[in-house]
């Protein structure tokens, strides 16, 4: 009976140093069990893991346009960064560092480094001096300058604006590998031409080369003046989708889902300067949009 129990045993060794060495492949700990670890251990719950998305970050560096630096929503032909959607202190905008960081925190823990008229050509440049702030978010706002040109065969391919995007994101990846990043999609600038061309002062100050691919002869409906439009339009909808493609492929990146290109802004929300920029009140829905897809449990 002796000799014969030696295969059993052997065998229920076998089977159970499988059973632990699986568990211990699946465990939260780097697979410790059945390392002499006590029954007790084994059957106590992992921690939770760690959230990849922070919502609540405690820094935030801005890149961009001229969107992000304000320009046109305070003065004429001037940044206005303290109305920033991004960093800005102004308290009828509420931006997005005021808003997770508080006033005092937004002054002491948000740097913008948008810079006006830039393309996406810019950003992997901004996005070197971002990063020189160890910020927890960064925010990204670029595109519309890109498509933005005096003629259509002037904007940027989309192949050239995905790849200048992969470009800035794997800068910041290199340097700060777990830093989130916001993207807001390009805005809708057939929606501005269509806003912005009944109001008499806007369309004389379009004539001065405000984006000329759309804003150009801004009253012509003819099937030329159709088409160019239409191509401006087609080039911002690719955009958004290669922000997206890029975006999807970093676990600590959000797009905004074309949340900015989608508001139905109105007059009120365009700079009364150049009816183009946002207002103070377009960059404060600017700052809702890009809150609401920070602060989401899901992307």
């Amino acid at each position: 009976m002796r000799k014969r129990s030696h295969p059993m045993r052997a065998a229920h060794a076998v089977v159970a140093a499988a059973v632990l060495a699986t568990a211990g492949c699946d465990s939260a700990d780097g697979g410790t069990f059945g390392r002499g670890d006590t029954g007790a251990r084994a059957t106590r719950p992992s921690a939770s893991p760690t959230p990849v998305w922070d919502t609540a970050p405690d820094s935030i560096a801005a890149v961009g346009d001229s969107i992000t630096r304000g320009f046109d929503a305070c003065a004429v032909l001037s940044d206005c960064p303290e109305v920033s959607w991004a960093t800005g202190s102004d308290a009828s905008v509420n931006s997005l560092a005021v808003r997770l960081l508080g006033v005092t925190g937004a002054a002491q823990h948000s740097w913008n480094h948008a810079v006006t008229g830039a393309r996406m050509s810019d950003l992997n440049g901004q996005v070197g001096q971002a990063v020189l702030n160890k910020p927890q978010l960064v925010t990204v706002m670029v595109g519309a300058n890109d498509a933005c040109r005096a003629s259509t065969d002037e904007m940027t391919s989309v192949a050239d604006f995905r790849g200048q995007f992969q470009d800035a994101m794997n800068t910041l990846r290199q340097a700060l590998p777990k830093t989130e990043v916001y993207v807001s999609s390009v805005p809708n600038l057939k929606r501005l031409w269509s806003e912005g061309r009944t109001n008499p002062l806007g369309k004389q100050i379009w004539k001065l080369g405000i984006c000329p691919s759309m804003l150009g002869d801004a009253e012509a409906l003819d099937g030329t003046a159709t088409r160019r439009r239409d191509a401006v339009q087609d080039r911002v909808v690719a955009y958004n989708k290669a922000l997206a493609e890029v975006c999807a492929k970093d676990r600590r990146c959000r797009f905004d889902h074309e949340a900015v290109f989608d508001y139905r802004f109105g007059t009120e929300q365009l700079s009364h300067w150049d009816w183009f920029h946002p207002s103070r009140d377009g960059q404060a829905r600017l700052a809702e949009i890009a809150y609401r897809a920070v602060t989401a449990k899901n992307p």
